[in-house]
């Protein structure tokens, strides 16, 4: 027989339900990859504000020992300084601060560099579009106002332009910019998912980030923000890294369009960009060698040769601008924080 008392009170149930429903403070956590910014750090980390939860500084093997100085100079109780005994350069060191962070229970995980050029008080826009469920993964775009680009270095100016046409090619985000602005936030049930061991552990951390993320089918949005350049110095030496960077972006490309149009799914877009890729090169090749030996003998082509070597360079063309409007188009559109 069941009693009264085999419920809970009429206010008790109300006050249980309206807890299940409130909206509940998300765990913020701040990752910051030490290396050479002992001279920038403790200001950076004083700026961070009450909204974050704990803050992993990551002494990547610093020659100047920023383990150890944040550790001496900085005396918040949300710091938490961990060490690499070798040097595994930004991705390594932010993969470290990431893994830890998931370990104690974050809800978001973001990434400041410790050089003073990202303003720790533009953490809040960096969750809002996660927390608001528009987002899986927010970085930061110091191209979206033109005044905040006059600061900017003309050098950086130009490579940030090629590397993220690349990027959007290998990646996917063809709504994205700034691809190696290191300031980012992203979801902890998302970041599970990532293959971090596989994610490449030098400068073109983000970069791969996006590209993995865009096979997870996570929605990326950018935040607009101003970069400072003062004194520092930045350890990004966009010449060395140039080749670089171009052979992994077009590897990316080329495992992405794997990955999404034949291994996952395979579509009408598939068949545009099999038969592009056979159309367009026969057309060009073909058209090469009977101009070439016109050339050499001195005798004009046939009309019919012309055609036969301009149709299927005009249709492969059309068939694989057809196939990147598709791509652009098919760009993640549900969070998958909502979808796990």
């Amino acid at each position: 027989m069941i009693t009264d008392d085999y419920f809970p009170p009429i206010d008790d149930t109300a006050r249980v339900v309206q807890s299940a429903l409130a909206p509940q403070t998300p765990a913020i956590a701040v990752v910051i990859p030490c290396f050479r910014v002992t001279a920038h750090v403790a200001a950076v980390l004083a700026a961070i504000g009450p909204e974050v939860h704990r803050i992993y500084c990551v002494d990547d093997a610093c020659p100047d020992g920023s383990g150890d100085f944040i550790s001496h100079r900085c005396a918040d109780p949300r710091i938490v300084v961990l060490r690499h005994e070798v040097n595994q350069g930004v991705g390594g060191a932010t993969r470290t601060g990431y893994l830890r962070a998931l370990a104690d229970g974050a809800d978001i995980v973001v990434k400041v560099d410790g050089d003073g050029q990202m303003n720790p008080a533009l953490i809040p826009r960096f969750v809002a579009p996660i927390t608001s469920g528009r987002a899986d993964y927010t970085k930061g775009n110091r191209f979206f106002r033109l005044d905040s680009l006059r600061g900017m270095p003309a050098s950086r100016k130009l490579g940030n332009a090629i590397l993220s046409f690349l990027t959007k090619l290998s990646s996917g985000y063809w709504g994205v910019f700034d691809p190696t602005n290191g300031y980012t936030a992203i979801h902890a049930k998302v970041l599970r998912e990532m293959p971090l061991d596989r994610v490449n552990s030098r400068w073109f951390f983000e970069s791969d980030m996006l590209f993995r993320l865009n096979t997870l089918g996570a929605v990326v949005e950018d935040v607009p923000l101003d970069s400072v350049y003062g004194a520092e110095v930045s350890n990004l030496e966009v010449r060395r890294v140039a080749f670089e960077f171009l052979v992994k972006n077009l590897g990316n490309f080329f495992k992405r369009l794997f990955y999404n149009y034949f291994l996952r799914n395979f579509s009408v877009a598939s068949l545009e960009l099999l038969a592009g890729c056979i159309f367009l090169p026969f057309g060009v090749i073909f058209g090469a060698i009977e101009w070439s030996g016109s050339l050499a003998s001195g005798v004009p082509v046939s009309a019919g040769t012309v055609m036969l070597a301009a149709l299927p360079t005009l249709l492969g063309g059309q068939l694989l601008l057809s196939f990147l409007a598709y791509d652009m188009a098919t760009q993640p559109r549900v969070p998958l924080h909502l979808r796990l």
